[in-house]
């Protein structure tokens, strides 16, 4: 087996696995299933922390005693970075795209909890100069005598992409178990390093598993140029290239709607009917969207030559409240 960079125990793994024979009925096909990353951790929910057990591991190595990334006001990966930190005994810096005005509820309560400092930028600040922004602010902790880490939006680096890696061979193992063989694996792409490390996998693994993703920003070219950066980044950490090929990728364009974060009436009925179908939860970023444009694809007969789906549930709970006021409930 391909020798990958080490890491720490953050996630409660490995995550279940859970059919929905309700929704999949409804459907009329295919079964789908759902692994369940929303539940690596509470504080710790979600993707970001599988992808942090690496880039973690490499900060502590070079002595970091803090962490600095950015997201969104309600980013789980800025919540997730935080919440790592303080259980490690680190000190985190978040930069928040947004403003100081922001109500506090849901990842930024959190984050507030937990202990951050917080930075807040303008979305152009955010957009044309974050990366510029972190390094300044390492540079001024390292002048106050700290040795800072910078993680990029999401965890999304070569090294991050192994924690989807390992994630892929946790669901090879559970198949093995439960006697399942999925046809394809479907996830939100946000930022396009758990859709990497997927993909990074199923080339070094040597699997037949269909990878599909489902952008939430941005648009299907933009993220097959993300992911072959992050899949050559990973490269480095290995003893040979990563074989990719941009016509690898499966992204389904359409589904963003109002933009990113931004919800319409039907994905939030949609998370809705199945939290009442299935007492399953969906977030409006990631999940809720992601889900949505699924089951409009299989209603669509796109999924017909797929048997079995899993759709793996990149958590985002904490989305879900400072959101509440826009469900119609009844």
């Amino acid at each position: 087996m391909t020798k990958i960079p080490e890491r720490i125990n953050l996630a409660n793994l490995p995550t279940p696995i859970d059919k929905l024979a309700r929704l999949s009925a409804q459907l009329g096909g295919p079964t789908i299933y759902v692994k369940r990353d929303d539940q690596t951790g509470s504080e710790l929910s979600g993707n970001k922390v599988r992808k942090l057990e690496y880039v973690i591991h490499e900060a502590l190595q070079q002595g970091a005693d803090t962490l600095i990334t950015c997201g969104g006001v309600q980013s789980n990966h800025c919540r997730a970075t935080a919440a790592a930190a303080a259980r490690l005994g680190l000190k985190a810096t978040l930069v928040l795209r947004g403003s100081p005005a922001a109500a506090v509820a849901g990842n930024l309560l959190l984050d507030r909890l937990l202990g951050a400092d917080i930075r807040w930028v303008t979305e152009a600040e955010y957009r044309d100069h974050r990366h510029d922004i972190m390094d300044n602010i390492k540079a001024e902790l390292s002048r106050q005598g700290h040795n800072a880490y910078v993680i990029p939006e999401g965890a999304s680096s070569g090294l991050g992409a192994f924690g989807y890696y390992s994630a892929l061979a946790e669901i090879i193992r559970q198949e093995q178990e439960q006697k399942v063989r999925f046809d394809a694996i479907v996830v939100a792409v946000g930022s396009g390093g758990t859709y990497a490390g997927l993909l990074l996998a199923r080339e070094l693994l040597q699997t037949e598993h269909k990878i599909i993703g489902f952008n939430v920003c941005n648009d299907a070219a933009y993220f097959r140029h993300e992911v072959e950066q992050i899949l050559q980044a990973s490269s480095a950490y290995l003893a040979a290239p990563v074989p990719f090929a941009a016509r690898n990728t499966h992204i389904i364009d359409g589904y963003v709607g109002r933009g990113y974060a931004l919800g319409r009436p039907e994905e939030r009925q949609f998370i809705h009917e199945l939290a009442k179908l299935e007492g399953i939860l969906l977030d409006p970023v990631y999940t809720g969207k992601a889900f949505y444009g699924l089951v409009q694809e299989i209603k669509k007969g796109h999924c017909r030559e797929l048997n079995t789906l899993l759709f793996i549930h990149t958590g985002g709970l904490f989305g879900l409240f400072p959101q509440g006021h826009e469900f119609e409930l009844g």
